[in-house]
């Protein structure tokens, strides 16, 4: 009897808390400052600051380029040349990325011909039998033809079937070969999609139409979203001179950013452009500076 009394006590009896009013100020005030806190937290950190409440989506992004400027050199031995983008843009296209030849060590009168190949370890000799015909050197500069012959009055190095007199690559011009390139310019077309969200945009604002993009040329304050760069004002962005990089190239980096809210209108994702150099500046803690190409 006992037990079914408690068991019907269990389930219908009904219970209420008690609530304890405790007329104190400084009680009060503490205990409002503390839900203040929380609600603080909530609201001003956890969602304006954090924006925890928030997706994320990763940018899937596509780039191309193209660059533009004309430069004539006049080299000793060799006639005054013009340089168009054929022949200074090596390779035309590259994967979000372009380059740009500023200097090049000219070697005029070049022929195939048999010539004395450069010294080295693997090419010095004393006579023909040091020589091996057909044989290729991986650091050398050409087919080896089997003679030993004079490279100079002291010295006898393995005579090659190369491109002759051979390319020295050892002292490099005080000036870059192609000091104009300082005023080529460059059109980046960026196309960036959040799958997540099915929202695209481009570089190339809607309000930008073709006569803007003829006059316009980036700059941070008057034109931060015109997508043409002159390539002086791309290295110095990067902290760098031109003319000194150009002697023995270097590495820029365009950072195009894409951090948008979208919580706001689509319109107000615009991209931040950034420039910084990647590569390693000083030649003596650089095994391969430039970019070394026949």
């Amino acid at each position: 009897m006992g037990c079914c009394q408690d068991c019907l006590h269990y389930v219908f009896d009904y219970e209420t808390p008690r609530t304890l009013v405790i007329p104190h100020i400084g009680v009060g005030c503490v205990f409002r400052f503390t839900q203040i806190l929380v609600v603080l937290y909530v609201v001003g950190y956890v969602c304006v600051v954090q924006k925890a409440y928030q997706e994320k989506d990763s940018v899937i992004s596509s780039v191309t380029s193209k660059v533009k400027g004309f430069a004539l050199t006049n080299v000793s031995d060799m006639e005054p040349q013009l340089w168009d983008v054929a022949d200074y843009v090596i390779p035309p296209q590259g994967e979000g990325s372009f380059f740009v030849l500023t200097n090049m060590v000219v070697t005029p009168k070049q022929r195939q011909w048999r010539c004395p190949e450069l010294p080295s370890p693997s090419t010095t000799c004393v006579d023909d039998c040091d020589c091996i015909v057909g044989h290729s050197d991986p650091r050398g500069s050409g087919i080896q033809t089997g003679l030993c012959v004079n490279y100079s009055s002291t010295l006898q190095t393995c005579e090659v079937f190369s491109w002759c007199p051979l390319e020295l690559d050892t002292k490099l011009p005080e000036r870059p070969l192609l000091a104009a390139a300082e005023n080529f310019t460059v059109l980046i077309k960026n196309s960036i999609t959040y799958p997540k969200f099915k929202v695209h945009r481009r570089n190339i604002m809607p309000q930008i139409n073709s006569s803007y993009l003829k006059r316009c040329e980036f700059n941070h304050v008057t034109d931060p979203y015109c997508p043409i760069f002159r390539l002086k004002h791309i290295v110095s962005e990067a902290g760098e001179e031109f003319q000194d990089l150009a002697v023995m190239g270097g590495v820029i980096g365009i950072i195009i950013d894409w951090s948008c809210d979208l919580d706001w209108w689509a319109g107000k994702c615009k991209p931040k452009y950034t420039f910084r150099r990647l590569d390693n500046k000083h030649p003596n803690r650089n095994a391969a500076p430039g970019y070394n190409f026949r």
